[in-house]
C-alpha cells in the first residue's frame, strides 16, 4: 500500500494512523511515495533491502517496528506477549549489521519492555519511539550548528554518500551542518560524490540540496582529488554507521579513500554523527562488523547489467577510515578534535 501524500526531504518515516510509512529511497529522485507497514517482519525487510538507509534513519525505523511488534504480540498472547515479541525483535536487530543506531534503538526499546507489565504495551512502546525520533532531530539540528562553527571562512565542501535528513530523524547529520554553515555565509558549494553503487549522492544528496536551494554538484568518487588539487575545497563532511571508542570511522565505502586523499592535499575531514551512532563496546575500526552485499549490485545499474558474466565483484557497503586521518567528530553532546580513546570516553561519560 502506498500513501499519496509525497515524502520531502524531512520524511524517511511517518507514523500515521497506527502505521508505519517509510519514504522509498531506492525510487528516489524518479519518484517520491511512501510505503506503509503495519508488521514487525517487513519493517525488518525494508531496512534489509535498503527502502529506508542511513544509520539514524534505521534507527528510527527499528523503533518503529519493535511497537509493530509488541502490537502484534499482544494480541496474539495476551499478558504473555514478552515471550512473543522476541522473534521480531530478533528479526529488527538482523537487518543490517554495520549501522550501530539499529542496535541502540533495539536495546533502548528492550529496556523499556523491561520495566512494563502485562498490560498492552503499544503505547508505551509508540511514545518512545517518537521520543527517539523527535530526539535524532533535536541532535542533528544542534550537531549542525556545532560541526558549522569549526568552518572559519567560505569555502567549497565534499560529501560522501547521504547523511542528511531522509537518512536521519530529520535535518542530518553531514547535511545539517551543511545546512547550518550555509545559511551562516560559509558554503559556497557542495561537491556530492556520486557514491556507487547504490548512487545516493546523486540520487538523495543532490535532490536534499537542490530542495533547500544549495549549489550542488556532482561528481563521480573518482573525481574527487583532482577537485581538491584545485585548492578550492577546505573540508570533507561525512556522517557515519558507527564510530569506535578510538575514533576509528565506519562510512560509505570510498570514505577512507577520500580521507586519505584529503590529508595528501592539506583538506580537512569532519565526521557528523549523533552519540547513538559511537559504539564505545567496539575497540577500534578492525571489530567494525563490514556489510558486503549481493555483487549482482555492482556488477550491474538501472538494471542494466555493465560487466560480462562471469566476473567477480566484491561490494563491502563500509570502509573504515582511522581516527588519525578525522580531523574532528561532531555530535550534538559537543565535538572532539583529532581524536583519541581517551577524548571519546570523555564525550560519552
Amino acid at each position: 500500500m502506498i500513501d499519496p501524500t509525497i515524502p520531502s526531504p524531512d520524511d524517511a518515516a511517518l507514523w500515521y494512523a497506527d502505521r508505519l510509512y517509510l519514504a522509498d529511497q531506492r525510487i528516489l529522485p524518479e519518484r517520491a511515495e511512501f510505503l506503509s507497514y503495519d508488521q514487525a517482519a517487513d519493517v525488518a525487510e525494508a531496512i534489509h533491502a535498503m527502502v529506508v538507509r542511513g544509520a539514524p534513519a534505521i534507527g528510527v525505523a527499528a523503533a518503529y517496528g519493535v511497537v509493530l511488534a509488541a502490537r502484534a504480540a499482544y494480541a496474539a498472547a495476551g499478558a504473555n506477549w514478552k515471550d512473543a515479541i522476541e522473534a521480531d525483535l530478533q528479526r529488527l536487530a538482523a537487518s543490517r549489521p554495520t549501522a550501530v543506531n539499529l542496535f541502540w534503538a533495539i536495546r533502548r526499546m528492550r529496556t523499556l519492555i523491561e520495566r512494563l507489565d502485562r498490560a498492552d504495551p503499544t503505547p508505551a512502546l509508540l511514545n518512545e519511539a517518537q521520543a527517539i525520533h523527535e530526539a535524532d532531530r533535536a541532535a542533528n539540528r544542534r550537531l549542525g550548528d556545532l560541526g558549522a562553527a569549526l568552518i572559519t571562512e567560505p569555502t567549497d565542501i565534499i560529501t560522501h554518500c547521504n547523511a542528511g535528513a531522509i537518512a536521519t530523524g530529520g535535518y542530518g547529520t553531514a547535511l545539517g551542518v551543511v545546512r547550518s554553515a550555509f545559511a551562516a555565509g560559509k558554503i559556497r558549494r557542495v561537491f556530492a560524490d556520486e557514491t556507487r553503487p547504490w548512487m545516493q549522492g546523486a540520487r538523495l544528496t543532490a535532490w536534499e540540496l537542490m530542495h533547500d536551494g544549495i549549489p550542488v554538484t556532482l561528481q563521480a568518487d573518482g573525481a574527487a582529488a583532482s577537485l581538491m588539487a584545485a585548492g578550492t575545497v577546505g573540508w570533507v563532511i561525512v556522517g557515519s554507521d558507527r564510530i569506535a571508542a578510538n575514533g576509528d570511522v565506519a562510512n560509505k565505502i570510498g570514505t577512507y579513500g577520500l580521507a586519505v586523499m584529503a590529508r595528501y592535499h592539506g583538506i580537512k575531514v569532519m565526521v557528523a554523527a549523533p552519540t547513538s551512532t559511537v559504539d564505545m563496546d567496539v575497540a577500534t575500526g578492525a571489530d567494525i562488523p563490514i556489510e558486503e552485499r549481493d555483487a549482482e549490485e555492482l556488477l550491474s545499474c538501472g538494471g542494466r547489467r555493465l560487466a560480462p558474466m562471469g566476473c567477480a565483484a566484491r561490494n563491502p557497503v563500509f570502509d573504515v577510515t582511522p581516527a588519525a586521518l578525522v580531523d574532528a567528530i561532531v555530535t550534538e553532546r559537543g565535538v572532539v578534535l583529532e581524536p583519541t580513546p581517551d577524548k571519546m570516553r570523555v564525550l560519552m561519560a
